[in-house]
């Protein structure tokens, strides 16, 4: 792990940007906006998944922006869930939503008449919840993946053509303040055009084994972490570089979340699940729902609703997804992105490198320990885990000291938040709202790795996927953008 640079000037100088452009209406053309209010009432949602994630956007309504919003439904499969999510509503001091059976998706709509849907369900069936969402008339915002196939990406996209509705897809970490930080410092054009990109991404063994206990462990769910988890480091780049991707190469295995390696750590081989594993004394990898009052509610007590198990064992050959991945892309600027994604590290976050016809940009991010349905902070910066540097090809490197702000997802949360429901939200030099042309973006990425997997062969995505719709991305070097610096 490169450490963060000690020696340094904070206060870099920055090329200074044309003044005169007019960036008006540029978000708005970037990532359509969403259901406006009418009539000065409250925007109404409804959130169809109450599992961890719901919480996010069900606090928000209910406790943050509950002057210009009101969460009016919830539905899923899993009847205590379901109830839990009642409860959290007063807890809220909100009134508690009807509740609906995820059979009775369209009764909800018609019963509660939201502007806006919010899907947070398994990620394979998020394409479902948001064309029947589209076509009952209703705008969407659904969780990173869109969802995990090019044959779901046409449909979300057919979808909304046909519908005229939006999409707006969550991507936390384009708003996070260090990734923005990093962001204007391609925009400013700091090391010149662009020419290639080095990207690792590491999952400790708290964090990356939570993938193979749960549902995430098979790809008809997930997409496998290609589509569950690089989906978001995918659009990240996109984002970054302000361009599209053209071809993937990709090999990918699984090699340490196997009845092999559960030998290797002394096991037996594997069982079915923690909470009645004969070795789970001896497991390092154990989770103890009972132990922890969150996931005790949220998951153990509601399985006599649906049957799931949340720890499920990760050296299960059930498991159909990779562990250890490596890709290759071309994006549509002639820029080169090597990626790889480790889910059995000693340490959490990830080492970027931009290089470019002046210079290099090296970026890290040092994550917090987390496991999803905890109350550690998802996505969470360690203290001093940031460090950003710009080395030109002639003269001294400078350390760029980080741009940081509390909460989850380095800050980006609350960002996202504002982002999404606030009536007026401020204007985004930085294009950071992301609609389905972003979500497709970033699937069919890690779509095509998955392709490759099986294959052997490049994948090229405009075969892979014909006709999918491209997103627009905010100006980069070479063209006048005025930015305002924070600060």
């Amino acid at each position: 792990m490169t450490n963060t640079p000690s020696s340094s000037s904070s206060a870099s100088t920055r090329r200074a940007f044309v003044k005169t452009a007019a960036l008006a209406g540029m978000g708005i053309a970037l990532a359509p906006r969403l259901a406006a209010q009418v009539g000065g009432r409250r925007r109404r949602y409804a959130i169809v998944g109450t599992g961890s994630r719901s919480r996010f956007y069900q606090g928000a309504i209910e406790k943050n922006y509950a002057d210009t919003c009101e969460l009016v439904g919830l539905c899923d499969l899993n009847a205590g869930r379901l109830e839990l999510a009642r409860q959290r509503s007063v807890t809220n001091g909100a009134k508690a939503p009807p509740a609906y059976a995820h059979t009775d998706f369209e009764k909800m709509i018609r019963e509660t008449m939201p502007d806006i849907v919010i899907v947070t369900t398994m990620d394979a069936t998020h394409d479902d919840y948001i064309v029947r969402a589209l076509e009952a008339g209703c705008d969407v915002v659904t969780e990173k993946p869109m969802t995990t196939t090019a044959a779901k990406v046409q449909r979300v996209q057919d979808a909304v053509e046909r519908t005229g509705r939006n999409v707006r897809v969550a991507f936390n970490y384009r708003y996070s303040p260090a990734r923005t930080q990093v962001k204007q410092l391609l925009m400013e054009g700091a090391i010149g055009d662009l020419l290639s990109v080095d990207f690792h991404w590491l999952l400790n063994t708290h964090h990356g084994a939570d993938y193979f206990r749960r549902w995430h462990g098979e790809k008809k769910n997930s997409g496998g972490l290609m589509v569950h988890k690089a989906t978001h480091h995918f659009d990240l780049v996109n984002w970054w570089l302000g361009s599209n991707p053209v071809e993937v190469t990709a090999m990918g295995k699984r090699e340490f979340y196997t009845p092999e390696m559960a030998r290797r750590l002394g096991l037996e081989s594997h069982h079915e699940r923690c909470h009645t594993c004969p070795e789970g004394d001896k497991c390092t990898f154990k989770m103890d729902l009972a132990a922890n009052a969150g996931l005790k509610a949220l998951y153990l007590d509601q399985e006599k609703y649906d049957g799931y198990h949340r720890d499920q064992c990760v050296f299960n050959p059930r498991i159909d997804i990779e562990d250890t991945m490596n890709v290759i892309v071309r994006y549509d600027n002639k820029v080169t992105l090597s990626y790889s994604l480790n889910a059995f590290n000693s340490w959490e976050g990830y080492q970027i490198a931009f290089n470019g016809t002046q210079g290099r940009i090296e970026h890290q991010i040092v994550e917090q320990i987390y496991v999803n349905g905890t109350d550690a902070v998802q996505g969470g910066i360690s203290r001093g885990g940031i460090s950003t540097r710009v080395i030109p090809l002639r003269g001294p490197a400078t350390d760029h000291e980080p741009w940081v702000s509390s909460g989850g997802h380095g800050g980006g949360d609350k960002v996202l938040l504002d982002d999404l429901f606030l009536a007026n939200p401020p204007h985004d030099p930085y294009g950071r709202a992301s609609d389905e042309r972003g979500g497709a973006a970033s699937v069919l990425v890690g779509a095509a790795a998955n392709r490759c997997f099986e294959t052997g062969a490049p994948v090229k995505l405009d075969e892979f996927a014909p006709g999918w719709r491209k997103p627009e991305y905010v100006a980069m070097p070479g063209r006048d953008f005025p930015i305002k610096m924070p600060g």
